[in-house]
């Protein structure tokens, strides 16, 4: 059973799901839109071997702090480490949590035995990297987002068609986002009561988080920044680095680039796997597997 812990860092404090265990310290890191709870059938099969702590990014699950920068949410995973007091954890992220185990260990804030991504790549150059943001940064993203993840809706009394109705209909939400699994292209054949949990966490109150303004902040990333979501990071990570490729995930399509940032540099490994990108989820048994057998320096 995991116990619930809190780190300060500016802005508030960052929650994370304690799992215990011992060995390798492990800090695992979730995507836009997720929380910590999504890892708990991965972290299920870790324990035997490792420490592990899963983590709610800035905007996310339980932690109160807010982005009022691009870069605070993966600074942060400094905080975390020296706040646990770990030495050489191997660092894992999905999605968006793979460039901000990438970005920490690539600013120098993390000594990593290890980084393991899974299917949170970032392949183009720094113009691409800034178009993309730029994308993300729209009003009609910002539409997508609301009406595909209801992220910043609020279920409270007293507000109308806008508010969504009360509690209830927050919890009714949530018994939607399970309901659907089976045709829900991103959670489809995960376990329902993971779905759950991790449906319950994304709330404080009665807010649905992250809020729209957090994924318009991180993704105001400047393409002059020392360290920046594009392909050049991989040059200054110089631990082992094990990328999970899901074939039907959001970098199935280039796999060759991919295969070229894992030639570039020795300690690189690729896996390949079945299932779509939140293989976390619907596929932990062997994301677990990736994990135990990620390449780690000494």
């Amino acid at each position: 059973m995991s116990k619930e812990i809190f780190f300060d860092v500016d802005g508030g404090s960052l929650a994370a799901l304690d799992h215990g265990g011992a060995g390798r310290p492990v800090l695992l890191v979730h995507g836009t839109g997720h929380n910590a709870a999504a890892w708990e059938a991965v972290a299920a099969g870790l324990v035997a071997d490792h420490r592990v702590v899963a983590v709610d990014l800035r905007g996310h699950g339980h932690s109160s702090a807010d982005s009022v920068n691009a870069e605070q949410y993966w600074r942060d995973l400094a905080v975390v480490v020296a706040g646990l007091g770990w030495e050489r954890p191997l660092l894992v992220g999905h999605s968006t949590g793979g460039y901000a185990v990438t970005a920490v260990v690539a600013a120098g804030l993390v000594e990593a035995a290890g980084i393991c991504v899974v299917d949170g790549l970032v392949l183009d150059d720094r113009a691409g990297g800034a178009a993309a943001l730029a994308e993300i940064r729209t009003p009609e993203m910002a539409g997508q987002l609301r009406r595909a993840f209801g992220y910043g809706r609020r279920f409270d009394a007293g507000q109308g068609d806008a508010g969504q109705g009360d509690a209830g209909q927050r919890d009714a939400w949530i018994e939607k986002q399970v309901a659907g699994i089976a045709t829900d292209w991103l959670n489809a054949g995960a376990d329902p009561e993971l779905v759950r949990a991790v449906s319950v966490r994304h709330f404080i109150g009665a807010v649905r988080r992250p809020a729209l303004e957090e994924v318009m902040v991180t993704a105001t990333a400047s393409p002059d920044a020392p360290i920046f979501p594009s392909v050049d990071v991989y040059e200054q990570v110089s631990c082992p680095i094990t990328i999970v490729l899901p074939e039907q995930g959001f970098y199935a399509p280039r796999r060759a680039e991919v295969a070229a940032v894992v030639a570039a540099a020795p300690g690189r490994c690729l896996v390949d796997m079945p299932g779509g990108h939140n293989v976390v989820m619907t596929h932990p048994d062997l994301v677990t597997s990736a994990v135990r057998n990620a390449t780690l320096g000494g």
